[in-house]
């Protein structure tokens, strides 16, 4: 019944590991590049009162947020255009089975994506306001 949901479950999977390993290898970067600046600023002594203080600005709820909006949204528009475009929806045969989770799937990888971007055009603006 619900083979319509793991094709996009295996991908998002497949995508949050993905950019977990890239964020890993970007954030070593970046305390290896606080670490020198440390060990100049300590040798040279002209450290700075505000100069150690790091934003720390995790959207990670509002990520997640976006996501699950997305995918819920997405979800829906599936279903609608289902019982609104194909016949006898209510009891498929096995086209329409797969047909149904073709739409289901690109719906909620589509508003997925876009639940995400909308988390991201929120992360850029948000901190020009502060």
């Amino acid at each position: 019944m619900m083979d319509f949901i793991m094709v996009p479950t295996i991908m998002g999977i497949i995508a949050f590991f993905t950019y977990k390993i890239f964020e890993l290898f970007a954030r070593r970067r970046e305390r290896i590049l606080l670490i020198e600046k440390l060990t100049y600023t300590e040798l040279t002594g002209n450290i700075k009162a505000g100069e150690l203080q790091m934003a720390n600005n995790n959207f990670n709820a509002l990520k997640l947020g976006c996501l699950l909006v997305g995918i819920g949204l997405g979800l829906l528009i599936g279903f609608i255009i289902c019982m609104l475009s194909i016949p006898n929806s209510i009891e498929p045969t096995y086209h329409l089975k797969q047909t149904m989770g073709i739409v289901y799937g690109s719906c909620t990888l589509i508003f997925g994506g876009l639940g995400l971007l909308i988390a991201f055009i929120i992360e850029l603006k948000l901190p020009k306001k502060q």
